[in-house]
């Protein structure tokens, strides 16, 4: 079954009344109702279309979380072939919210490193809804180190609201651990690939997403706090998280324009939740050129060009007089 978001209303209601339509006919209730249901369908493809080409930032951080959108074990099954997941960080313990492997990525070897949010209140709580310990980022850490070592590309898939803020996860270093993490992407000298599938929050994801080539799902969003989380420091009222989303600059339109990344990987008409294939194959194509882009390049050369991206991002350059 469908799951709406509440903005997607007038497209709910023509779906259902296409639904109706179809059960009436089945049942033998009409006499003829397929011209109707065309019409219908053509009228609700046409609103979701002018729906989705005008989402405001809080709309998009609405699909964005959208629970049947596709995550990292999804993208991984649809793109990854002969994965093999590696576990525990050799410090304390295995983080389920980060996944972590060696597999094939159209015939050629890939590390796979990623957030992975649950599908379901079971998986959801096994994998702390995407939220990283510090064991999860020493985890991430160690499996760059081992793709490094075996001259091995990495591919980092970006979906967390944020590292996780317990007590416990602090205890153990958790500022620290998203440190290194950033500090072993930015060391590699193999060629590194960042997908934001959905949400990118904050250091939980900078942690993985500091990639020679960053790309974003158009209806995702990169931020450093979440809206409700700015309106709350900001105004002390969740309330006004939309006022904040708009004003954060936190889509993938705003992040390609101020070059954060590197481009946008076009998701199905009415989000990649609606066709979650189409999107997988998308993304895969994205990633294939982005990879093809640093294939050529000496161990070297990628080191130095992604020290020089992030870099630029943090220079002030004098207009010319």
């Amino acid at each position: 079954m469908r799951s709406y978001l509440d903005f997607e209303k007038p497209v709910a209601e023509l779906e259902a009344k296409v639904e109706e339509l179809r059960a009436m006919g089945e049942s033998g209730g009409a006499v003829a109702v397929g011209d109707e249901i065309g019409r219908l369908e053509v009228k609700a493809a046409a609103a979701l279309k002018d729906l989705y080409s005008n989402l405001t930032p809080w709309q998009k951080t609405q699909v964005a979380r959208h629970p049947m959108r596709p995550h990292c074990l999804d993208t991984i099954a649809g793109l990854i072939t002969n994965f093999i997941p590696l576990a525990g960080d050799r410090k304390f313990g295995d983080d389920f919210a980060i996944v972590g492997g060696f597999g094939r990525f159209r015939g050629e070897s890939v590390c796979v490193i990623g957030h992975e949010k649950g599908s379901d209140t079971e998986s959801r709580l096994k994998h702390n809804f995407g939220m990283a310990r510090p064991e999860g980022y020493r985890k991430a850490v160690r499996l760059m180190e081992l793709a490094d070592r075996f001259n091995i590309p990495l591919l980092m898939l970006v979906d967390t609201a944020g590292a996780y803020p317990g007590i416990g996860a602090e205890e153990r270093g958790q500022a620290e651990a998203i440190a290194r993490s950033t500090d072993a992407c930015l060391g590699l000298s193999v060629p590194s690939v960042a997908v934001i599938l959905g949400e990118g929050g904050s250091g939980g994801a900078i942690a993985l997403a500091t990639a020679n080539r960053v790309l974003m799902m158009e209806h995702a969003i990169y931020s450093v706090i979440s809206p409700e989380g700015a309106a709350s420091i900001l105004w002390r009222d969740t309330t006004k998280a939309q006022e904040a989303a708009t004003k954060m600059k936190i889509t993938a339109q705003d992040m390609v324009r101020f070059g954060v990344i590197d481009s946008i990987v076009p998701e199905p008409t009415g989000g990649a939740h609606r066709d979650p294939k189409a999107a997988i194959a998308a993304t895969g194509a994205a990633i294939a050129k982005a990879l093809d882009e640093l294939k050529p390049l000496s161990r070297q050369a990628v080191l130095k060009e992604r020290r020089e991206k992030f870099l630029n991002m943090g220079r002030l350059t004098r207009p010319a007089v």
